[in-house]
């Protein structure tokens, strides 16, 4: 086993990991500011977790590859994303609240930004690093621009 190789692939992973938290963390701080359920570090773990699971399906592979051969290991990474995806669901799932007050829902946008925040860390650990920062990007613009429009069309309206 190529020990040099190995720790190649460690660090990058590690950097990966680290620059989608450093992404989720952008998330997150809006998300703090607005006093919502799931805040900076939330985001920045999901996102981060996104990253570290989607770059070991990888390492995963190469490793049983290296043992057993090629033809026993196939990989569909697909698997490891929805697996991302249904265990960050269910984790914004938690910080949706219905109150009493008919058609009232909270914690949508929070959930969403936390799934958001794990689509990053994929990005990152897919080595789709432009395309994870301009997500990031759209992300901030729509939490803090389009809900201030939103927040002045409502005094205008009401």
């Amino acid at each position: 086993m190529e020990l040099i190789g190995l720790d190649q692939i460690q660090l990058q992973i590690l950097v990966y990991v680290g620059l989608a938290m450093l992404l989720g963390a952008a998330i997150g701080l809006e998300r703090e500011i607005e006093d919502k359920p799931a805040g900076l570090r939330t985001h920045m773990l999901v996102a981060g977790v996104a990253a570290l699971f989607v770059a070991l399906g990888d390492v995963v592979v190469r490793r049983f590859n290296a043992h057993l051969g090629s033809e026993l290991v196939r990989s569909d990474p697909v698997r490891i994303i929805q697996a991302v995806i249904t265990g960050v669901s269910f984790l914004g799932a938690g910080t949706i609240i219905r109150r009493s007050a008919p058609r009232q829902v909270e914690g949508l946008t929070t959930a969403t930004s936390i799934l958001f925040a794990a689509a990053v860390g994929v990005c990152v650990a897919l080595s789709q690093l432009v395309l994870a920062v301009g997500v990031t990007v759209l992300v901030l613009i729509t939490l803090r621009g389009v809900g201030f429009v939103q927040h002045r069309l409502e005094q205008w309206w009401h």
